[in-house]
């Protein structure tokens, strides 16, 4: 038997001031599903199975017959040829119908606009554009009903057979396309759940489908920074350019940022007048721009010649500009490592673990909120110097002995 009905906030959450669900109760045999109608409307606005007390309620009811209708006629459709009502198939056939009649933008393209009204920074926001990308190439969660618990479970699944973007140089030295690394991963899901928080904050949603996945995505083991050694840091700053140039300019906003380990935004926002000078350095205690995480700085002598060289202000440069230049003062300095502005970051906290300085201290310097983010420098500094360990064991091995021929 299947029965249907018009059925208004399900869960009771509806008021003056909080809009309701209008839903699509269909029944099979006992099992209840409810297919979403995209009406939205307030607790005074809904009476005997209408709208009412609305301006546009006559549409409405009669954007609400017509999908009652077409359920209605699925489900007559499946009783006449003996065969189960395909629930998902009229859920799709209800929302092709209702978009078709909406001007609401789809939830791909409403995060997109949303992405510039979170109040992050530029470097943060820059972990949600390729989220955008990611969901338009995954295609199957461009409607706001597509937002189920099953579909971000299929999405992750397609993440982890998707690949990371080679350059054309590394795909000409033949190199060969790595799949997305488990934190990556993790980062998608985690920009994306906090983007349907906010379409819930906004009741475009009446339920976070991450709320029934806790502890579902691990953030895995975070791939090992890449840093600058001292002999590449060397060969870096010993680039010699036109004076004025917008690449002179770069070289030394990197040797700065190498070292103060200040972030790109932090570097962008330097103030002399927040630094100190007591009799020998000048030092400041801030927060981070990012985080509002304290840091500790104090001012090196190649830092303070980059300051001297610009009166004491730091030149202003977007970062896809100054990324692309690293790139190429990189090539310039024989550096195989691709640069970009958190490295000089990276280089920083290995050079100062490299000089004994206690990471609890380096900690401090970076603005870090646990040492925990600290300790993988160290990781990385201790595997450096297990690769050394094997040189010297393998200059120390005795030349293996050749067996002679029986004739000899």
């Amino acid at each position: 038997m299947i029965t249907t009905k018009l059925i208004f906030d399900r869960r009771k959450t509806a008021s003056r001031t909080r809009e309701g669900y209008v839903e699509v109760r269909v029944t099979i045999d006992r099992m209840t599903k409810y297919i979403s109608t995209g009406v939205r409307v307030y607790k005074n606005e809904w009476s005997a199975d209408r709208v009412v007390n609305r301006k546009d309620a006559q549409a409405l009811n009669d954007r609400l017959a017509i999908i009652f209708e077409k359920v209605c006629q699925a489900a007559n459709e499946s009783v006449k040829q003996g065969v189960k009502l395909d629930v998902e198939s009229v859920k799709q056939a209800v929302w092709q119908f209702a978009e078709s009649q909406s001007d609401e933008p789809t939830f791909v393209s409403w995060c997109e606009k949303q992405i510039p009204l979170l109040g992050i920074s530029d470097g943060t926001a820059k972990h949600y554009k390729p989220l955008i990308t990611k969901l338009t190439e995954y295609g199957k969660m461009n409607k706001w009903q597509d937002l189920t618990v099953e579909n971000i479970a299929n999405f992750d699944a397609w993440l982890h057979q998707q690949t990371k973007p080679l350059s054309d140089a590394r795909r000409k030295a033949g190199a060969k396309p790595e799949k997305l690394s488990d934190s990556g991963i993790y980062n998608y899901h985690k920009c994306l759940k906090a983007l349907l928080n906010r379409a819930l904050s906004f009741d475009k949603i009446g339920r976070n489908p991450y709320d029934r996945l806790k502890g579902k995505f691990k953030r895995g083991e975070r791939e090992n920074p890449e840093y600058l050694t001292e002999d590449e840091m060397k060969r870096f700053e010993a680039i010699i350019l036109p004076q004025g140039s917008e690449l002179d300019v770069v070289h030394d906003l990197f040797i700065f940022q190498m070292y103060t380990g200040l972030p790109y935004s932090d570097m962008q926002a330097f103030d002399a007048s927040d630094y100190k000078y007591d009799g020998e350095s000048w030092k400041r205690v801030g927060e981070r721009i990012k985080t509002g995480v304290p840091y500790v700085s104090q001012l090196l002598p190649p830092a303070v010649k980059v300051l001297e060289k610009y009166g004491w202000e730091i030149p202003q440069l977007s970062n896809a500009d100054y990324n692309r230049h690293l790139k190429a003062l990189g090539q310039m300095a024989g550096i195989k490592t691709r640069l970009h502005s958190h490295l000089a970051r990276h280089t920083f906290a290995t050079w100062m673990l490299s000089h004994d300085i206690p990471i609890e201290h380096v900690s401090k310097m970076l603005g870090h909120t646990n040492i925990t983010q600290t300790q993988r420098y160290a990781k990385v500094l201790a595997q450096s110097v297990y690769d050394d360990f094997s040189k010297v064991a393998e200059k120390m091995a005795p030349p293996k002995r050749k067996c002679k021929d029986k004739g000899e």
